[in-house]
């Protein structure tokens, strides 16, 4: 067995819709879920009218924004299960296969990715299903947990778990599935702690342990654009030929007609007038 899947395996039996509600009840996971929502308010613009959905465990930043869109649903990958959003009677969440969306090429304007990209399989098979879904110039934000942050070793939350990027591994993943992609956001710089509990500024805490540590943040958080046509690297060309200057004849000259043999610049040189 390969050192990949046991991990594969962990991922699949730890990480669970019913561990994620259950950190998103608590009080820890209602202020992570505040912190994040503030940042992406900043990547939502002009959404009216907009196709949005969700991708991984996503509900939780979906509802600001569903009354503007024209329509608002969530996958969520098979391994993790399915939860009921917004309502019993009302419900646009769905259990899909990553690899394979229930969806026809390019109809999706904007995608939002919450959970997914730290637990999947596959990561640039489903970056380039995602690609496939959006339109043309749509739109995909990432949110994933950051490999140089005391959150990726916090195994009692969601961003413990699973693979962990890098500024350098999320721009090539990127790059690689063919999207352009803006600059890096770090959020969550505070400590992640069991019994944790609201101080009388959590907002203003965040500010100010963000700049004193603004590589520590706890996710990454990046938007990306779907690329059309992607680039191809061409060589530069060097000259190799030498250009030599010719001598040819303006005029017909009646001296040298019965010349042999063939006329140079020498003997051209040489005939008397």
């Amino acid at each position: 067995m390969s050192q990949d899947q046991p991990r594969i395996l962990e991922i699949i039996v730890c990480v669970s819709i019913i561990a994620l509600r259950s950190f998103y009840a608590s009080l820890l996971g209602q202020h992570v879920q505040q912190t994040i929502a503030g940042v992406l308010k900043c990547y939502y613009r002009a959404i009216r009218g907009e196709r949005i959905m969700g991708f991984g465990y996503a509900i939780p930043y979906l509802a600001p924004f569903s009354q503007k869109a024209e329509r608002c649903f969530a996958f969520m990958p098979a391994h993790q299960g399915a939860s009921i959003w917004p309502s019993a009677d009302r419900v646009a969440t769905a259990l899909i296969f990553e690899g394979d969306l229930p969806l026809s090429d390019a109809s999706v304007d904007c995608i939002i990715m919450v959970h997914a990209l730290e637990y999947t399989e596959n990561a640039e098979e489903t970056m380039r299903e995602l690609w496939r879904v959006l339109v043309p110039n749509g739109r995909l934000i990432v949110v994933v947990t950051n490999r140089s942050s005391l959150w990726a070793h916090a195994e009692f939350t969601p961003f413990g778990k699973g693979e962990s990027y890098s500024h350098y591994q999320l721009q090539k993943l990127l790059g690689r599935t063919n999207f352009f992609y803006g600059p890096i956001t770090e959020t969550l710089h505070f400590l992640p702690r069991r019994n944790w509990h609201f101080g009388p500024f959590p907002s203003l805490g965040e500010k100010i342990l963000q700049w004193f540590c603004p590589y520590f943040g706890g996710v990454l958080i990046i938007e990306a654009q779907k690329r059309l046509y992607k680039s191809m690297p061409v060589p530069k060309r060097y000259s190799h030929g030498v250009f030599v200057p010719a001598f040819h004849l303006q005029a017909e000259c009646t001296a040298c007609q019965d010349i042999s043999p063939p006329i140079t610049c020498q003997n051209i040189m040489s005939i008397d007038p």
